[in-house]
């Protein structure tokens, strides 16, 4: 567990670094006034020999692009054994059976939330994602909720992106979903969504016990 956490930890911090990559290679041609719309691949950087740009700029659209690309390999690299990971082990398999939780997310709520005989509830594994509603009063004020974002936020990356295919009308938790974001607008949903996909997650581990921890071969 302590293996496929780091692992996943280190999946995130590759996929964050692409992205900042991908902000700064979109924000260098938005300044040239080129077309952001552009897609990073192999034919779209051959068609940037094309475009007008200044030395600088091109030089620091090249960079990026390099970075980009040698992030994908390791991304999908790592993707690929984590997949095989969460197809294999018997607590991200049964973690699979709740909508919007393919094998990589499955891999990374699993791992995050460790053995979950260790909670009293599942109201303790909703603390530990963060996704709980804090409230802080003092004297005559009172602040209104907001989310406690404590614990891993690798586990609340994962939990957002299941709860996200909420939106789909084949989800189970889509009539949820749908009147939460009615309300309350997409985000909040999300995460309100989140909050029934740890619960669930919880019973599901907890209910296999010693088994939702077995290594595999």
């Amino acid at each position: 567990m302590l293996e496929a956490r780091t692992k996943v930890r280190l999946y995130a911090a590759l996929s964050e670094e692409r992205k900042a990559w991908l902000q700064r290679f979109r924000a260098t041609l938005f300044h040239q006034g080129v077309s952001t719309q552009l897609k990073v691949s192999a034919s779209d950087a051959s068609a940037l020999d094309q475009v007008e740009l200044s030395p600088a700029s091109r030089q620091a659209v090249q960079t990026a692009l390099r970075q980009i690309h040698r992030l994908t390999d390791e991304l999908v690299t790592l993707r690929q054994e984590l997949s095989s990971l969460g197809r294999r082990q018997l607590g991200c398999r049964a973690l699979q059976g709740q909508y919007g939780i393919g094998s990589l997310l499955a891999v990374a709520i699993w791992e995050e939330l460790g053995d979950c005989r260790r909670f009293r509830s599942s109201s303790d594994a909703v603390r530990l994602s963060g996704l709980d509603v804090t409230v802080y009063a003092s004297d005559d004020k009172r602040s209104p909720g907001h989310l406690a974002k404590q614990g891993p936020a690798v586990l609340r990356w994962a939990l957002y992106e299941a709860a996200m295919l909420a939106a789909k009308p084949t989800s189970p938790d889509h009539p949820y979903f749908s009147q939460v974001r009615a309300r309350c607008g997409t985000s909040r949903a999300a995460f309100s969504v989140g909050r029934k996909i740890v619960r669930r997650s919880y019973h599901t581990l907890r209910g296999l016990g010693e088994e939702a921890l077995a290594p595999v071969n």
